[in-house]
């Protein structure tokens, strides 16, 4: 019986390709370092170049001053960060006086702490729109993004800490025959 479960797959040993006289032709993975040597392109020093360019929605003016937007629900904030001594202004009223919640200010100086610009810059911010959740998570974006058109070496701890994203979510709409987006009327059975 022993003899009847015998491995019936005999080992075959692995031949190497013919040479090919066809030129190769370029693959996803061709310009990267995998399993060959690669001569550095002329010009190009040893750093590790990205693999895109990260997309700078902010813009700087001629007086170096760094211009962001940021939408959140229905609030729309218009950021301008300039060097300064730290001072954050909101609609011309002071930052705390405008966000009365600890976590909204906590929220909005985020971004500030992640490229260690709390007290280096002046920020200015002019937001309508929408209620006090959405006109925070407005600012932060638009700080964000006005950090970093203001320094694109910042884009990768802007991202890391999520300030960068857009969260697209919206109420949902009222439909007919319901008494909101979902929730149906009273059901009286009687």
């Amino acid at each position: 019986m022993s003899d009847d479960l015998q491995n019936p797959v005999e080992p075959v040993e692995q031949q190497d390709a013919p040479p090919s006289d066809v030129a190769e032709t370029p693959t996803l993975a061709s310009g990267l370092d995998i399993g060959s040597e690669s001569s550095p392109v002329e010009g190009e020093e040893d750093s590790v170049a990205p693999y895109f360019e990260p997309k700078i929605r902010g813009k700087v003016d001629k007086f170096g001053v760094a211009w962001g937007t940021g939408r959140r629900k229905t609030s729309v904030a218009r950021v301008r960060v300039k060097e300064g001594s730290g001072t954050i202004t909101v609609n011309g009223r002071p930052f705390e006086d405008y966000f009365r919640i600890e976590r909204d200010r906590g929220f909005i100086q985020a971004p500030l702490k992640a490229v260690e610009a709390l007290g280096k810059v002046d920020v200015a911010v002019a937001v309508n729109g929408g209620g006090i959740t959405g006109q925070t998570g407005a600012v932060v974006l638009g700080l964000a993004r006005a950090l970093q058109a203001r320094d694109p070496q910042n884009h990768h701890k802007l991202s890391e800490g999520g300030f960068l994203t857009r969260d697209s979510r919206m109420v949902e709409r009222k439909k007919y025959g319901k008494k909101g987006a979902r929730r149906s009327f009273q059901f009286s059975k009687r």
